[in-house]
């Protein structure tokens, strides 16, 4: 199994931009699609952005397309996602997860994999 830690997050002002990066060790990453969720306050955890396992397929949550980009880097088994524009509402806890299949989806089922988190705040 994958493990996977995420970092980047902070505090921004709106408009502004922040690159999170999700590390990964053990076996599997170059094999596995990968995503990004977050969970905003007091919310369930939504669907952000997903990668297939080779990186030439993507597929964004309406909310971001445009503005979020996410990418890999199969060589340094790191996912990344590229936030900019930064809006209030994009401030939550944002997670990688690795997905039990190379092809992207946008169903929290089907990662079997997740790290901790990292805290995004946007505010003035």
């Amino acid at each position: 199994q994958v493990q996977l830690v995420e970092s980047g997050g902070g505090l921004v002002q709106p408009g502004g931009s922040l690159r999170l990066s999700c590390a990964a060790s053990g076996r599997g990453f170059s094999d596995s699609a990968m995503g990004w969720f977050r969970q905003p306050p007091g919310k369930e955890r939504e669907f952000v952005a997903t990668i297939s396992w080779i990186g030439g397929s993507t597929y964004y949550a309406d909310s971001v397309k445009g503005r979020f980009t996410i990418s890999r880097d199969n060589a340094k088994n790191t996912l990344y996602l590229q936030m900019n524009f930064l809006k209030p509402e994009d401030t939550a806890v944002y997670y990688c997860a690795a997905a039990s299949s190379r092809y992207y989806s946008d169903d929290d089922g089907i990662y079997d994999s997740w790290g901790q988190g990292t805290q995004v705040t946007v505010a003035s």
